[in-house]
């Protein structure tokens, strides 16, 4: 498979990750407070994020597990940059808050690294 598409089924991974996450987020503001729907969201985050990892990781694998959680996590963040803060929230204010972004951005980064790491690693010793 060629660069290109093993580059698209990587972004259409983080960007499932992405989609659920901003469920949450939209279900969550409707339901309870902002505040409530953040910390739903940050156990989540690590959850989500692991599931799509190891879909991607025991189906696809084009990337190392570096690799990929930085991939998973640039691309988040880029969405939030250029889609949800611009246009949903119409302020980038959500890049000020620790548990509203950053602490998922590196849940997202983790939880896809160790992820990554242990599928490889069981894959390996089971083959």
């Amino acid at each position: 498979m060629g660069l290109a598409k093993k580059a698209i089924v990587v972004f259409l991974h983080a960007v499932v990750g992405w989609g659920l996450c901003g469920a949450i987020i939209g279900i969550g503001r409707s339901v309870t407070t902002v505040e409530i729907t953040l910390v739903v969201h940050a156990i989540a985050v690590p959850l989500i994020f692991s599931g799509i990892s190891f879909v991607y990781f025991r189906s696809f694998h084009y990337s190392s597990p570096l690799t990929t959680a930085v991939c998973f996590t640039a691309l988040v963040i880029l969405l939030d940059a250029t889609v949800v803060a611009p246009l949903a929230e119409r302020s980038f204010v959500m890049f000020t808050s620790l548990l509203g972004t950053w602490i998922p951005f590196g849940l997202i980064f983790l939880s896809t690294f160790v992820t990554g790491s242990l599928v490889r690693t069981f894959s390996r010793k089971g083959s």
